[in-house]
C-alpha cells in the first residue's frame, strides 16, 4: 500500500505527506465542475431561450448583479473568518438551487425565469470556482502550488467530463429540477472536502511551521466591501491580472456568440440544444483532462509559468487568423475547442498561480474583484462590442482580425505575468 501511495505522489508531483490534500483538492473541483457542467447545457438552452440576438443584454444584467454583489460578498468576507467563510458562501447558493428546483416544477416555460437562471447560473460559477481558488492559494505556498494545481485542476476537467454527460443522459429522466438538485449535493460535499483541507493547511501546508509567514484563518480577512477594487486599483501586477481577464473574456464572448448562434439555427427544440452543448463540453473537458495530466504540470516545472499563459493565446491569435482566411463551420468548431481545452488545461491553472504569493486580502478580496466584476464586466463590454462589429456589415472577417489582436495582446501578457510568478516561485525554492 505504501509503495503504491509513493507511486501515486511521485505521478502528480507531489510529496508524500501532500498526497491526501491533493486528492481533497481534486475531489472538490470534481464536486463543484461536475455540478456546474450539469448546469451549464441548461444554462445555454436557457441563454437561446430569449433569443440569440438579447444575449449581450443577458451578459449585461449579469455584471450589474455583480456589482451589487462583489461588496456584499466582501463585506461577508471581512465578518467572517475565513475558515468558515466558504461555507457561507455554498450554503447560500444551495439555498439557490433548492429554490429553482421549486420554481421551474411550478412553471418550467418561463422566459423570464430561464432569463434569471442564466444570470444566476453566471454569478453563481464564477462565485463558487473563485472561492475554490482561493482556497487552494491560501492552503498551498507558491511552490506547492507550482507542482500540485496541475492536478487540482485536472479534478474540474473529470467533473467537467462527468457533469455534461450526466446532463445529456438524465435530462430526459430526471429533468432540469433534477439535475439542480443533484449540484445542491454536490455543492454539499465540496463543503466536506473544504474542512479537511484547511485543517490539513496548519500541518503540512502554508500555515505550517517555515512556510512563509500567513495570516491566521481564523480571523476575517481585513478590509472594507471596496478593499478588492482599491487593492486592484494600488498594484500594477494585479492590474496587469486584470487586464489579462479582460483580454480573456473578449476572445472567449467572440466565439460564444457565434456558436450560440449556429446552434440556435441548427437545433430549435430547447432539450436537443441541452444535449447538444453537453457533448460539446464532454468533448471539451476530455481534451483539457489529457492535457492536465500529462502535459500541463510538466510544462509548468520545465518551461515556466510564462509559457502556460502565453502558448494558448498565441494558438488563438492564429485561429483567428485562420477563421478570417476560411469562415467555415470547421474552422470556428475548431478554434472554440482549442480555446477551451487551452483555457481549461494551461491558462486557468496558470492564472492561480499568480495568487499563490500574495497575501490573504488579494487572494481573497482582490482576486473574487478580478474574476467576478472584472470577468462579467468584460463580458459585458466584448459582447456590445461583438454586436457593433456586427452592425458593421462585414461578416466574420472583422471579427476575426479584432479576435487576433486581442488574442495577440492577450499572450503578451501573460508572457509578461508569468515571468514575474516564475521569478517569485524560484525564490521561494531557493
Amino acid at each position: 500500500m505504501q509503495a503504491l501511495t509513493r507511486r501515486l505522489a511521485r505521478a502528480i508531483n507531489a510529496e508524500g505527506e501532500e498526497l491526501a490534500a491533493v486528492l481533497a483538492g481534486f475531489a472538490l473541483f470534481f464536486c463543484l465542475f461536475a455540478g456546474y457542467f450539469m448546469l451549464r447545457p441548461i444554462r445555454e438552452a436557457m441563454g437561446i431561450t430569449g433569443g440569440v440576438n438579447n444575449l449581450q443584454w443577458l451578459f449585461t444584467a449579469t455584471f450589474v448583479v455583480m456589482l451589487l454583489a462583489v461588496p456584499l460578498f466582501a463585506w461577508l468576507n471581512s465578518k467572517v473568518p475565513r475558515i468558515h467563510f466558504i461555507d457561507w458562501v455554498y450554503g447560500f447558493f444551495c439555498l439557490n438551487l433548492l429554490a429553482f428546483v421549486l420554481l421551474f416544477r411550478i412553471d418550467h416555460d418561463s422566459v423570464w425565469l430561464a432569463r434569471v437562471f442564466y444570470v444566476w447560473i453566471s454569478v453563481y460559477n464564477l462565485f463558487v470556482i473563485s472561492v475554490a481558488w482561493s482556497l487552494m492559494a491560501d492552503v498551498f505556498d507558491g511552490a506547492q502550488a507550482r507542482r500540485l494545481f496541475a492536478f487540482i485542476a485536472a479534478g474540474a476537467s473529470v467533473g467537467g467530463l462527468c457533469g455534461p454527460l450526466l446532463s445529456a443522459v438524465l435530462i430526459g429522466a430526471i429533468g432540469e429540477s433534477g439535475l439542480m438538485l443533484m449540484a445542491a449535493v454536490l455543492l454539499g460535499a465540496a463543503m466536506a472536502l473544504k474542512r479537511h483541507l484547511m485543517e490539513w493547511r496548519e500541518r503540512q501546508g502554508a500555515g505550517r511551521s517555515g512556510a512563509l509567514a500567513n495570516e491566521s484563518p481564523r480571523r476575517p480577512v481585513p478590509g472594507n466591501p471596496f478593499s478588492g477594487l482599491t487593492r486592484m486599483l494600488g498594484s500594477r501586477y494585479l492590474l496587469g491580472i486584470g487586464a489579462f481577464i479582460l483580454l480573456l473574456t473578449s476572445v472567449s464572448t467572440f466565439l460564444y456568440f457565434e456558436q450560440a448562434r449556429l446552434v440556435a439555427e441548427l437545433f430549435p427544440d430547447r432539450a436537443a440544444q441541452v444535449k447538444v452543448f453537453g457533448v460539446i463540453d464532454f468533448v471539451v473537458q476530455a481534451g483539457a483532462l489529457a492535457a492536465q495530466l500529462f502535459i500541463t504540470g510538466r510544462v509548468a516545472q520545465k518551461l515556466g509559468v510564462r509559457v502556460l499563459l502565453s502558448l494558448v493565446p498565441a494558438l488563438v491569435c492564429l485561429g483567428f487568423i485562420g477563421l478570417a482566411l476560411a469562415p467555415t463551420f470547421a474552422m470556428l468548431a475548431g478554434l472554440m475547442i482549442v480555446r477551451r481545452i487551452g483555457e481549461y488545461a494551461f491558462v486557468r491553472p496558470g492564472r492561480e498561480m499568480l495568487f499563490a504569493p500574495l497575501d490573504a486580502e488579494s487572494k481573497y478580496k482582490a482576486k473574487n474583484f478580478i474574476d467576478t466584476v472584472v470577468y462579467r464586466g468584460g463580458d459585458a463590454l466584448s459582447g456590445w462590442a461583438k454586436a457593433g462589429l456586427d452592425m458593421l456589415g462585414h461578416g466574420a472577417w472583422l471579427v476575426a482580425m479584432v479576435g487576433a489582436l486581442c488574442a495577440a495582446l492577450w499572450g503578451m501578457l501573460g508572457w509578461y505575468l508569468g515571468g514575474r510568478a516564475d521569478r517569485q516561485a524560484e525564490r521561494q525554492d531557493g
